[in-house]
Order: structure tokens, then sequence, then C-alpha cells
């Protein structure tokens, strides 16, 4: 079930995101992630249903994201925010205004960018390994569609002004993770290298084509 919790985990994060952007005000009285979740449900089911297929996961995986309860109606506060966006903003001498719009708003961008990325990085690495374990011999590019699918959804409910897009996330993921996984000394195993390796050259050839 660690493997679930690796997913779901920022995928909460990105869901926070979400619901407070969505008020356009980044007021955060009254913000709701399972009342956004209630407003955005096909898409969410859409987006749980891409999970499952990429991530191999059974319904009792599935059922981790419901009970560590973050798809749920809860009071947003501004901690939260601070948390899923790294504290980037949160400046130890001006803690007091972080409940303030412009404050949000930015934690809201940062919590996206950063929480889109360790989304991603969750799914290729869950992705990688149960290909693996099931000895699945499908190429990497097949399931990159349906990643690429399911971070277009993650995406557009972060921010659907458009505001992250999932090209910028995946070049996000790529110099922040990518990196320190494919380094000659790193203690991946070669199996895992070569499957993100792969997801590395099928998603760019998806979201970034030629360019």
């Amino acid at each position: 079930m660690e493997r679930a919790r690796w997913v779901f985990g920022p995928l909460g994060g990105v869901v926070v995101a979400g619901a407070v952007n969505a008020t356009g005000t980044w007021e955060l009285a009254g913000v709701s992630p399972g009342k956004f979740l209630a407003r955005r449900r096909d898409d969410f089911e859409r987006l749980m249903d891409g999970i499952r297929s990429v991530c191999r996961f059974d319904d009792e995986a599935m059922a981790i994201a419901d009970e560590l309860g973050w798809f749920r109606d809860y009071e947003v506060a501004a901690a939260h925010l601070a948390l899923y966006s790294g504290n980037l903003a949160a400046d130890p001498e001006f803690l007091d205004r972080l409940d303030q719009p412009p404050v949000v708003r930015r934690m809201c961008r940062m919590a996206a960018d950063l929480q889109l990325t360790e989304f991603l990085e969750a799914l290729i690495g869950v992705a990688v390994r149960a290909e693996t374990e099931t000895e699945t011999e499908a190429e990497a590019g097949q399931s990159a569609a349906r990643i690429v699918d399911v971070l277009a959804t993650a995406c557009d409910l972060a921010d659907a002004t458009g505001g992250t897009a999932p090209a910028q996330v995946f070049r996000m993921w790529r110099v922040a993770h990518l990196p320190q996984i494919l380094a000659p000394r790193s203690a991946t195993p070669a199996y895992l290298k070569a499957g993100f390796r792969a997801y590395d050259e099928a998603l760019e050839g998806l979201l970034l084509g030629g360019a």
C-alpha cells in the first residue's frame, strides 16, 4: 500500500491548490476539497481510473485514497498550503500573513508546481515497478500516453485556467528527479534506470514533440 500513498499524497496537494484556485478570490474561508471534487466529479473519476490503470492498483490500493481523507470535506488552512508549497512562502517573520489572498495565491502556484511534479514522479516510479513485476512487454510509450492523460486532468484540477501545463510539469520533473536517478553512482537498480529512461523518451515525444 506504500505505493498508493506515493501517488495519492501529492494528489492531495494538487486538489487543495485546485480547490483554492477555483474560488478566484484566494480567500480560504469556506474552501473544501470535497465540495470542489463534487463539482468536478467526472474529471476526478476519470483521473482515478487512469491512476488505477497506470499503476496497476487493485481495489485495496485504490481504497487508500479514501482512507487518507484528502479528498473529502475539510477546512483548508494556510498551513496546508504552506506545507504543500514546500514552505517557500512561509517566512517566519510574516507567518501572520499566510492567509492573505496575495500570499495564498503564490502558495497555490508553488503547491501546484511542486505537487504535480511529485505526482508525476510517483506515477512513473510505480508504473516502472509494476511493469517489471508483472513482466509486461508493452512498450513504455503505451503507458506514457495514459500518464499524459492522467497528468493533463490533474493539471486542470490544479488550475483550470491552464496556469500549469503537462509539458511544464514534465520538464520540471526531468530536471528535479531524473539526474539523481540516472547518476552513475546512484543506488537506483539498473532495471529502474532503464524504465525511467524509457518513460523520459516517450513522454518527451508526446509532450514536447520535436521541440
